[in-house]
């Protein structure tokens, strides 16, 4: 087994470990700590030569209960509760604890790590450390902040789910559809930044866009009746089929419109496009994550940009400018009104868009506008954009994309 597959058994079984140890033992702050510790030693063990164990998950749980053996009887003030716990514990108890149906733990950290009384970033930050096993350096990476920033956060998330009086169990039903918009949100977010990471040089981080497809996998196990939930599933895919044509071998941005669509994971295309029509054509009421996915199919499955079928992609976009109003999709929305009812139309979108204050620093919103006035000729104008565009973006795959148009127009003279 090579190293990536190691990383991602390793990944994998994370949340597995945690919940055997969480059930029997309680406290997410010291039984983290000690999966994380038993990742580590597993990680480096595993490469070494010595290779995967046969029981790799079992292995996993018998040390990090040692780890977390030593962590409580590493703290004095806790010497009464480990001889209480431990000391009267049989030792075939801590090195084989009972199996536990890995989907269950997996999807009770999920909501656990998703509890309302946390911001949006801390939630994300908690599900990745939890449930995905990253450590606090990658996502620190993946965020573009210091370590030390993140393991603020996630120490103040865990000591908000403490202090809510979170369990470490599945919700009801009655709270799953009450907590599931949070838990979409999270795990869409988590998406996102694999799929364009917000900072660092790297246009994608692939190990976070793989982890949020896994969980909404989980997710869908759960609650396969949902479609908001089916509906995020088969964005991801459509959009994740994509990934080999987005960025070049030199690491270079590729937009949507300019890929080669022989790249593209055909058999993604196929999953996700399957799901969202089953899912539309049972959906009793449409939701951001189901228009969004709809719009990704229309694309993914078009042989061509000008074979796309631009009426519905726009009488899309329409509809998510209606169900889930946001400048994002009013952007989206410009650049099919561009493609149907011309450049001066699509302009005038964005116009609208620009005078919300919110979008005053959004490159995406002057890389968009700069897109379009360089297709009706205005040069000098969209190298402005592209100028201004190149400046707010923080990812630099994104950056250097938008300073080689910039490059372009001004090498023919504008």
């Amino acid at each position: 087994m090579d190293n990536a597959d190691v990383e991602g058994l390793l990944r994998e079984l994370a949340p597995q470990v945690l919940g055997a140890l969480m059930r029997r033992y309680g406290g997410l702050d010291a039984c983290e700590d000690a999966v994380q510790e038993a990742l580590l030693d597993a990680s480096a063990q595993w490469r070494a030569g010595t290779g995967v164990p046969e029981n790799p998950r079992g292995w996993l749980i018998t040390v990090a209960v040692r780890r977390l053996t030593d962590i409580l009887r590493s703290d004095v003030a806790r010497r009464k509760r480990e001889s209480a716990v431990f000391l009267v514990t049989p030792p075939s108890l801590l090195v084989d604890p009972p199996t536990i149906p890995a989907a269950d733990d997996s999807l009770a950290l999920l909501f656990m790590c998703c509890h309302p009384a946390l911001s949006p970033s801390s939630a994300v930050a908690l599900t990745l450390r939890a449930v995905g096993g990253l450590g606090t350096g990658e996502i620190a990476k993946a965020f573009g902040v210091s370590e030390a920033t993140i393991g603020q956060r996630i120490s103040r998330a865990k000591a908000s789910v403490r202090a809510a009086g979170a369990r470490f169990t599945l919700p009801s039903e009655a709270d799953v559809a009450e907590r599931l918009r949070i838990v979409l949100q999270v795990l869409y977010l988590v998406f996102n930044e694999g799929y364009v990471a917000s900072a660092g040089a790297s246009l994608v981080r692939v190990d976070l866009a793989a982890e949020g497809i896994r969980l909404a996998r989980l997710l869908r196990r759960l609650v396969p009746a949902d479609a908001e939930v089916a509906g995020l599933l088969a964005l991801m895919l459509l959009t994740e089929a994509r990934r080999a044509a987005r960025v070049s071998a030199a690491g270079e941005l590729i937009p949507l419109l300019d890929q080669d669509r022989s790249l593209w994971d055909r058999s993604l295309v196929a999953e996700g496009s399957a799901l969202i029509a089953a899912t539309l054509a049972s959906s009793q009421a449409l939701g951001p994550y189901q228009v969004q996915a709809a719009i990704a199919a229309v694309h993914d499955e078009a042989a061509s940009v000008d074979s796309t079928d631009w009426d519905e992609v726009l009488a899309l976009y329409s509809l998510l400018d209606k169900v889930a109003p946001s400048p994002a999709a009013s952007l989206g929305r410009a650049v099919a009104v561009a493609r149907v009812h011309g450049l001066a139309a699509g302009l005038s979108v964005v116009a609208s868009v620009a005078a919300d204050p919110s979008m005053e620093r959004s490159h995406r919103l002057y890389a968009v506008r700069a897109q379009l006035r360089e297709m009706a000729g205005d040069a000098a104008e969209a190298a402005a954009d592209y100028r201004v565009a190149a400046t707010y973006a923080t990812n630099l795959a994104e950056k250097r994309y938008l300073e080689r148009r910039l490059s372009a127009l001004n090498g023919r003279g504008h």
